[in-house]
């Protein structure tokens, strides 16, 4: 059965695949425009009735909420703009126009940014549409893709320039949805280093209300991403509508409200810090928006998101398989290290039954603080006498995988390529360079600056065996000229700086396809979609705490799998607050995720080596599920006092299933609770075990088999064994296991 559906005579296309229906219509003057996106619709139908009439008794009157595609600036629509182009004679009015479509099988892959993709034909289809500005020879070509087997659709546009004269594209959004109501709750996902990707609601009111970045990065103050639900939507029922763009640089998504209530949703390159000249002949891409619709509430959304991401956008050996447990050194050590201290940490790793060693920041150049040797990626021999070839090959005999930290977007003023290379880094000319960390950004807009990268990295990934990259980029982009740009096409020089992120990430990966790469950037600064095309998995934040962390994953699993969130444990007190957190609830927590150890395991007391050893063995036990299951918001941190959270993986024959239970402080004499589960087999018997074995009453009363329709009624008891409270203490957590007879 197709997916788009061309009607001629009411020159309509429908895309639907039974989960939701987006439906576009080719308006009178030729505009088009979405007329329904939502509830899947009857195809062999015409929905010209859905289009706006507008008013009676005034003619071409202005300012009239007409939905169109492409909006563009200066014909009488005074909402905010979808494509802004700037022609030879000034002007920047369009009047974009149907001239054709094309339907494919499939979905196309986009020149240089990252997209989901199709592993048949049969999975997709792609409609391309051709609208066109006569006069100046401005073509835009809309791209709608829709995925057989998921409430998904993806989108961008590209940009041609037919005419005889150069054109300067101001504004280029990948996505622009004209709603026909503003009754939503606007959520997304703000926050800064340590903490990360919170969430946060408000009600849609008229006007603008936008998040965004300047910062050279998609940026930890906000993601992006943004859902839309109802006031009444939960994470189990009611209409939401989530989007999010496959781009790790600056960019805006804003919502719009007018004064007849519509809403306008526009996500894109931020347009403050970008302009683009297109000569004749040439042609603009725009990154992908991802755009999931639902009426089963946010955690069906958020299960699109995680479904598409998951498979349909990271790529390579490691996107399906079980991601190794690993111990990184850098809050063990720090900079502090020799081979021999690293060896040690290793091989207590090995005897815990951890899988991979990961060395951090400080091995290069002559790295003993952050003020140097960035750029020179050529082993310190004073720390590493044997270099990275003789480390990686002890580690390897132990049995362990190895990895190391990079950072290639950066370069330190005190290093021998800054000495080398000055212009190769973002500054303007004549004016102060602002440093943050004692590191300036390379400017990977210039070829020249990616080839060398690539060799010289490449060089270092083949010089042993290494098999765990963690890509790091610790500051924000300032000063963005390029040397390699003429004075009136700055405008591209931070766009043109991300392709080439793209470009290095794209040859390395391409080299070493066994090798998995993390991205990192100052925490969770880069935690986007564009980078999980490259790198399965991201470092979720710098802040390990425990109980910080419940907010940071709750929030980035409203649109990233699990499967991307680096988690670990680490010492206590912890290094971002300070806090003492039980060693169970440390990793309670981090199971969900890629999981590993962020400390010295050499320095471990006996007890916590066994503790360790157990964890790492029960993990093991459940990683699929874990790392792979559908994962099941219950009781939200952001909710009351926070003091409570609850969450569930569920396998997907739903014959198993592990819910964690958090508990921030503890009270006296609790109040009776239930915690209702969702996603299990109603007809299923589950046998129930709680983790850490024989923690509590609690746990004990738990510890027994009930019918799966029992626990989504009426969920596990935390009504009973009030004496047992004082044992608990703060920071709790439990685990329970559910598994099928």
């Amino acid at each position: 059965m197709s997916l788009i559906e061309w009607r001629p005579d009411d020159r309509q296309l429908h895309l639907t695949n039974g989960r939701l229906s987006l439906i576009l219509a080719v308006h009178e003057d030729g505009s088009l425009g979405p007329v329904h996106l939502g509830a899947p619709l009857a195809t062999g139908r015409a929905y010209g009735h859905l289009v706006p009439r507008g008013w009676t008794g005034f003619s071409n009157r202005l300012a009239e909420p007409i939905a169109l595609e492409v909006p563009t600036p200066g014909s009488g629509d005074y909402r905010v703009p979808a494509l802004e182009v700037v022609q030879a004679d000034g002007a920047s009015v369009l009047q974009l126009r149907y001239r054709e479509h094309r339907i494919r099988a499939g979905k196309p892959s986009l020149d240089g940014l990252p997209s989901t993709y199709v592993e048949a034909d049969d999975e997709a289809e792609t409609v391309e549409i051709d609208l066109a500005d006569e006069p100046s020879g401005v073509v835009v070509t809309v791209a709608w893709t829709i995925f057989r087997d998921r409430a998904v659709l993806a989108r961008s546009i590209r940009i041609r320039n037919d005419g005889r004269a150069a054109v300067r594209l101001e504004t280029a959004m990948s996505l622009s949805l004209d709603l026909p109501d503003a009754a939503w709750t606007l959520v997304h996902l703000a926050g800064a280093w340590a903490r990360e990707r919170h969430v946060v609601e408000r009600a849609l009111v008229p006007g603008r209300q936008s998040i965004s970045s300047v910062r050279g990065s998609s940026s930890a103050a906000h993601n992006p991403f943004i859902g839309l639900r109802r006031e009444w939507t939960t994470e189990a029922a009611g209409e939401a509508l989530g989007a999010a763009l496959a781009y790790s640089g600056n960019f805006l998504a804003e919502v719009e409200v007018e004064a007849y209530g519509t809403a306008r949703l526009r996500m894109g390159i931020n347009p403050e810090t970008f302009a683009w000249t297109l000569e004749p002949g040439a042609a603009f891409q725009t990154p992908e928006a991802v755009v999931v619709w639902t009426a089963d509430g946010l955690g069906a959304m958020s299960d699109a998101f995680h479904s598409v991401f998951r498979e349909r956008l990271a790529r390579g050996v490691w996107r399906d398989r079980a991601r190794p447990i690993l111990v990184n050194n850098w809050e063990g050590t720090y900079f502090d290290f020799d081979e021999e201290r690293l060896v040690a940490i290793a091989t207590v790793a090995r005897d815990l039954g951890i899988e991979l060693f990961v060395l951090d920041d400080g091995w290069f150049g002559r790295r003993d603080d952050d003020t140097t040797s960035l750029g020179d990626w050529f082993v310190d021999r004073r720390k590493l006498p044997n270099g990275i070839d003789g480390l990686s090959r002890r580690i390897a005999e132990l049995g362990l995988g190895f990895g190391i930290w990079i950072e290639p977007e950066m370069v330190s003023e005190r290093s021998e390529l800054f000495a080398a290379h000055p212009d190769w880094a973002f500054q303007v000319p004549g004016r102060p360079r602002t440093e943050g960390r004692q590191q300036l950004v390379l400017d990977l807009g210039r070829p020249e600056v990616v080839d060398h990268l690539a060799g010289v990295l490449g060089d270092l990934l083949a010089s042993g065996p290494i098999s765990y990259v963690k890509w790091d980029m610790n500051r924000w982009l300032t000063e963005p000229w390029s040397g390699a740009l003429p004075a009136d096409r700055q405008g591209e020089a931070l766009h043109r700086h991300i392709l080439g992120v793209y470009e290095l990430y794209r040859r390395l990966t391409t080299r070493f396809p066994d090798v998995l790469f993390e991205s990192c950037a100052s925490g969770g600064d880069r935690f986007d979609a564009g980078m999980l095309a490259f790198a399965p998995q991201a470092w979720t934040s710098d802040d390990t705490d425990a109980i910080e962390r419940l907010r940071i994953q709750w929030g980035s699993s409203l649109a990233y799998p699990q499967s991307s969130m680096g988690a670990h444990v680490s010492a206590v007190p912890n290094h971002q607050t300070g806090r003492v957190t039980p060693l169970a609830t440390r990793a309670a927590v981090a199971f969900f995720g890629a999981f590993g150890y962020e400390l010295d395991t050499a320095a471990l007391s006996a007890d916590d080596q066994a503790a360790i050893r157990d964890q790492v063995a029960f993990f093991k036990a459940h990683r699929g599920l874990f790392q792979f299951g559908r994962f099941v918001r219950l009781r939200s941190p952001f909710a009351g006092d926070g003091n409570e959270t609850a969450w569930m993986v569920v396998a997907a024959d739903r014959r198993r299933a592990i819910v964690a239970v958090y508990r921030v402080l503890n009270r006296p004499n609790p109040r009776v609770d239930r915690l209702p589960l969702r996603g299990l087999d109603e007809t299923l018997d589950y046998r129930i075990t709680a983790w850490p074995p024989g923690l509590d009453g609690v746990s004990a009363t738990n510890e027994i088999t009930r019918r799966g329709d029992d626990l989504q009624a009426n969920g596990l008891l935390f009504d009973v064994e009030r004496h047992v409270s004082p044992e608990i203490g703060d920071f709790s957590a439990r685990l329970f296991v559910l598994e099928a007879g």
